[in-house]
């Protein structure tokens, strides 16, 4: 629904039939452009939400489906109405077909958006929903099926004068020895989806084989087809994708590009528009090919042509997502246009309202995907809980977070564990970077473990800020796994300065009460204190003294102001130390002095201690560490698929022991020393926890 507003001067009428023009006025525009009344989201979490708030906009009633354990998520709380579709694994609510065409006969919805994963490039759900008169928010079923299928959609490229990666043109069939088709390595993946979702890199013949097996199953597990493609694998690409939108009128534009290079087991960490490689020209030819190759199968809706692009800027393509793509926001950043009521608008029938000449680039924007997941395991192993609490950065200029939690939300093991994307805008990407940087120190998150600490090295990171990426950025900046931010020598006395500062401010505040000394008789404030903090593998001395409302503090022999508000019962606090600005968290402290401080996105732990009570702590027993080699713990939460060993059996370093599906990603737990199994504490279909013990070793 669009509304003008009609400029009362300008009208020629007066009086009450002043207002009837007007009224008159909109009310048919209202019904010259309106789409529909209600309209069903077959998703959850903050893509539910994104298309619930442009629905608000435009006047469209939503309808919320759900599982047992999502009823009382935030997008049930958003839409008009809400029912429940079943329990919570996917195969049984979201995936649920049958109970889902139910809903939308109950609640009488006339359209559907499908967001993106689960049914979103579903044929058959397309194909049953046109069959009972529902307007499908996406492409026609012959789109679906053409560009959902990587091998259909591969050969229709090609049809299409579209550049593609060599590869094995056909479903993939596990061989003996896959060398002599493609040579090492190769990229086995899902035909139905993307997302990452079964997708491997295969160096060798073994590695093809277990790739096809863990690849598969995860497709069977996401997208309910186990097919698989093998293609050659391009070698330190850039991954740059194109957006499109079409409409059933033949018309057909491309929105600039997408960079989503910055990328952890295939799926996207990082995006970017516009991107800093392409030149003009290749954007074009990028752009006009990916308008090519929908036109070439009469494709209607907004989508997106993923391509890979090599240090040469030849370009090849990757896949076609017939949907809305998680990244969608930084294209709405720079262009200006809500992709949602394009996709609404297109699905009603009404034709594209712009030209490609009409459409800019303005500005730059940044996209983080926030993820509950523990960045120092894998570049990030899923972590469930409860945010105890929860505060988004919507105060800092020019941002976005598009989100489907809140303070109080579960994060569990059955889907995806995406908390947010968070979205920053700028004139250009320094601004952007910037907006970013303070965003991510003012994202309150407790209760689960999160990325932050890893965004934000990757934003600041020399390589990055120059544009220096590929998809290989992680594990080449990161080759043994990521450690957090290395304190430089003036970060570290930053970081001891404000940690004692917080220390003696918490004293000061404990003796008094309502603004009155607990005991009047007692003796006058203290102005300086002698501290000892431990922080990593180093104990340093550091004195502070009060003056006014800040301190002096003394480390390493250099003297250091610290001032702030001391607002303790801040979840974020603001300091300066010589100048510099800082916003810091403390997440947790103790009797023991032990406190985790949340400084330039990382979580350091320190112990805070006077200087009598460091000596005396000399003398306490340290907690021997428990030995590791002959035991098996689960790395994150999660359901065991399979288990390959029993109680004396004998197995061989590196060997599989068993498989743990976590939030749809499939993860092969191994021997870490050659031994006999002692005893095995899970079996196949168990839920585990993080620190589960598995498998014991003799």
């Amino acid at each position: 629904m669009v509304l003008v507003k009609v400029e009362e001067e300008k009208m020629h009428v007066s009086g009450g039939r002043k207002a009837c023009v007007l009224f008159i006025s909109r009310f048919l525009l209202f019904f010259s452009l309106q789409t529909f009344e209600k309209l069903l989201i077959a998703n959850r979490g903050e893509i539910a939400c994104r298309v619930i708030k442009t629905c608000k906009k435009m006047g469209i009633k939503t309808v919320a489906i759900h599982s047992d354990v999502d009823a009382n998520a935030v997008h049930v709380k958003m839409a008009d109405e809400a029912v429940c579709v079943g329990p919570a694994p996917t195969g049984k609510s979201y995936l649920n077909m049958d109970a889902i065409m139910e809903v939308i006969k109950k609640t009488r919805a006339q359209a559907v958006h499908p967001g993106y994963g689960f049914l979103s490039e579903n044929k058959e759900f397309a194909r049953r929903l046109a069959s009972e008169g529902v307007t499908f928010i996406g492409p026609d079923t012959h789109a679906i099926q053409a560009m959902g299928d990587k091998i259909e959609s591969k050969l229709l490229a090609k049809n299409a004068k579209v550049n593609t990666i060599p590869g094995f043109d056909g479903v993939f069939e596990l061989l003996s020895n896959c060398s002599p088709l493609l040579g090492y390595p190769v990229m086995i993946k899902a035909s139905a989806g993307g997302g990452g979702k079964g997708m491997r890199i295969a160096w060798d013949d073994e590695e093809t084989r277990e790739g096809f097996r863990f690849s598969s199953q995860e497709a069977a597990s996401s997208f309910g087809d186990d097919r698989l493609l093998i293609e050659k694998f391009i070698d330190n690409p850039r991954h740059i994708e194109i957006q499109v939108l079409a409409d059933k009128h033949g018309n057909a534009l491309w929105l600039n590009e997408r960079e989503c290079s910055i990328q952890r087991r295939n799926q996207k960490v990082v995006e970017e528009a516009p991107s800093t490689f392409l030149d003009p020209e290749t954007r074009r030819a990028m752009g006009e090919q990916a308008v090519a190759l929908a036109k070439a199968v009469k494709y209607s809706s907004a989508g997106t042509v993923e391509f890979l692009v090599d240090s040469s800027k030849n370009f090849y393509f990757l896949e076609m997502n017939t949907r809305l793509q998680v990244e969608h926001p930084v294209t709405e950043c720079i262009t200006g246009l809500d992709l949602v009521q394009e996709m609404i608008r297109v699905a009603k029938g009404y034709p594209l309202r712009h030209k490609q000449a009409d459409i800019p680039i303005n500005g730059w924007a940044v996209e983080c995907r926030v993820y509950a997941e523990d960045p120092y395991k894998s570049f990030g192993l899923p972590s469930i809980g409860k945010l105890s609490q929860y505060q988004e950065p919507l105060h800092v200029p020019s941002v976005r977070v598009d989100s489907g939690i809140q303070q109080g939300s579960d994060i569990s093991i059955y889907y995806d564990p995406m908390i947010s994307k968070l979205i920053t805008y700028g004139s250009n990407r320094a601004e952007a970077l910037k907006r970013m940087e303070e965003a991510l120190d003012n994202y309150v998150i407790r209760g689960v473990a999160h990325n932050i600490s890893l965004l934000r090295e990757v934003i600041v990171h020399p390589r990055f800020v120059q544009g220096d990426i590929s998809t290989k950025f992680l594990p080449e900046v990161y080759p043994d796994g990521f450690k957090g931010h290395k304190l430089t020598d003036l970060e570290r006395r930053e970081l001891l300065a404000t940690a004692a500062s917080l220390y003696v401010a918490e004293q000061l505040r404990s003796q008094r009460f309502l603004g009155t000394p607990r005991i009047p008789i007692a003796k006058s404030k203290r102005s300086s204190w002698e501290l000892s903090v431990r922080l990593g593998d180093g104990n340093y001395p550091i004195a502070v003294s009060k003056d006014g409302s800040s301190f002096s503090v003394e480390v390493d022999g250099m003297k250091l102001n610290v001032t702030s508000e001391w607002n303790l019962a801040s979840p974020l606090l603001s300091v300066t130390v010589d100048g510099t600005q800082r916003t810091i968290q403390r997440l947790s402290r103790n009797a023991s002095g032990d406190t985790r401080i949340q400084f330039l996105g990382t979580v350091y732990k320190l112990q805070i201690l006077t200087k009598v009570a460091a000596e005396l702590s000399k003398y306490m027993p340290e907690k021997a560490a428990e030995d590791t080699s002959s035991i098996l713990r689960s790395p994150m939460p999660g359901a065991v698929v399979a288990v390959s060993v029993k109680p004396g059996d004998t197995v061989s370093e590196g060997q599989e022991i068993c498989v743990i599906e976590a939030m749809k990603m499939q993860n092969s737990m191994i021997a870490a020393k050659t031994g006999k199994v002692k005893a095995v504490h899970c079996k196949a279909g168990d839920t585990v926890g993080e620190g589960d013990l598995l498998v014991e070793l003799e």
